[in-house]
């Protein structure tokens, strides 16, 4: 069973500042509660063939996985991907222009998947449900902070 969980939320910040926060691993641990490191694996800034090293802990387990940039246009998309571990995915952030000066945000992480996590997709997607949507929370709380206070 394939996981697809798309989570989408506006921001009050222009597109091109929103994406350029969201975009830059070395911001991740911010605004993701489940990340707690970020390691580079070659040169900043970020471009398509990147490789970023991430620890995270999700669902009481520490993972550990390198995402390679696919695809990167500024203001507007940014994929990785990883074949590491049990569970092979895409993450893809997309933005688009909302009313007044606004940022719509989308967050997608999909894949397939394999062994012992194929068991667990179901409940494996609503936990991500519920974890990208606070991340994308903490994100808009972060972007909207007045200037001062960033």
């Amino acid at each position: 069973m394939p996981v697809d969980v798309l989570c989408e939320i506006e921001i009050d910040r222009p597109r091109e500042e929103t994406a350029a926060y969201a975009a830059d691993p070395d911001n991740a641990t911010s605004w993701y509660e489940n990340i707690k490191a970020v390691e580079w694996k070659t040169p900043r800034p970020v471009s398509v063939g990147s490789q970023i090293a991430f620890v995270a802990n999700f669902l009481g387990r520490r993972l550990a996985y390198t995402y390679e940039v696919m695809q990167f246009v500024p203001g507007e998309r940014f994929v990785m991907s990883t074949a590491e571990g049990p569970f092979p995915m895409e993450t893809t952030y997309a933005w688009e222009d909302g009313p007044s000066g606004s940022t719509r945000m989308t967050l997608r992480n999909r894949g397939e998947p394999a062994g012992f996590a194929k068991v667990g997709a179901p409940v494996m997607s609503a936990a991500m449900r519920r974890a990208n949507r606070k991340d994308l929370r903490r994100l808009k709380e972060i972007l909207e902070r007045p200037l001062q206070a960033q």
